[in-house]
């Protein structure tokens, strides 16, 4: 869109805009790296033109500093780094009129920094609505989906799937049954970065994913988070109270 068309679409009040949010970091030796921005991009355009949703350039870098530096193709952008781009798109959008902001997370690492710019956003535009939403748990059936070959999940089956169906060029097809690597992580206390975890940077069974398993699931994704975007554009404060006004400003 041009600016004027930007500023005619932020005039209505239902008007939101959509910031999906990748990373680029290895996967595996049979998925390539960018991933995680390739579900984040395909799967905004797909519910931007479901929900007449304004769609922002995907940020194709996140916070994957727990892959370690084992495994080249790794791009990562420290938690403190990630919030003040986040903070600072969001900003922008705020500014270009936009009352809500949807933030689409495909990466599992990148949810505390931006729910810490989800916060700080809040706090400094009082009108401004912002939700933060993960691709892999979008609801129950996809949460299902993703977790089915392990809980540390990581270019498993759900993953290799969807890139099947998505992006086929990224899977190296003849390394499928030699990629599976089981989750190392049950009954541990600690956290441990991926090079501790994984011989060869996947956590699950790649070697079950199919192209029908992955059209499957990315309609799922499109349909409830298509589903999840109508319930926020309708969605108003349960509570009118501005976020800086205090008890001694009320008559």
């Amino acid at each position: 869109m041009t600016w004027p068309e930007v500023a005619k679409f932020a005039q209505a009040d239902s008007c939101a805009a959509l910031l999906p949010v990748g990373a680029t970091e290895q996967h595996g030796p049979h998925l390539g790296c960018g991933m995680d921005s390739e579900i984040a991009d395909q799967l905004a355009q797909a519910v931007g033109n479901l929900t007449d949703i304004a769609v922002l350039p995907t940020l194709p870098y996140g916070c994957s500093i727990g892959h370690s530096k084992r495994w080249p193709g790794t791009i990562a952008l420290q938690p403190k780094t990630l919030i003040d781009v986040v903070k600072e798109i969001g900003d922008w959008v705020a500014h270009s009129g936009f009352k809500r902001l949807f933030i689409l997370n495909s990466h599992v690492s990148n949810f505390a920094p931006l729910r810490c710019a989800l916060e700080m956003l809040r706090a400094e535009h009082d009108d401004f609505m912002v939700a933060l939403i993960n691709s892999a748990t979008v609801s129950e059936r996809v949460k299902d989906r993703h977790f089915e070959d392990a809980d540390d999940w990581h270019a498993n089956e759900a993953e290799t799937s969807l890139m099947m169906a998505l992006a086929p060029e990224i899977v190296r097809f003849d390394k499928l049954h030699d990629s599976d690597d089981p989750d190392r992580t049950v009954d541990c206390v600690f956290s441990h970065p991926v090079n501790r975890t994984s011989l060869n940077g996947v956590t699950g069974k790649p070697s079950l994913a199919t192209v029908e398993k992955g059209q499957e699931l990315f309609e799922w994704m499109k349909q409830d988070l298509a589903e999840k975007i109508q319930q926020g554009l309708k969605e108003q404060p349960p509570l009118p109270h501005s976020y800086h006004q205090t008890l001694t400003d009320v008559d």
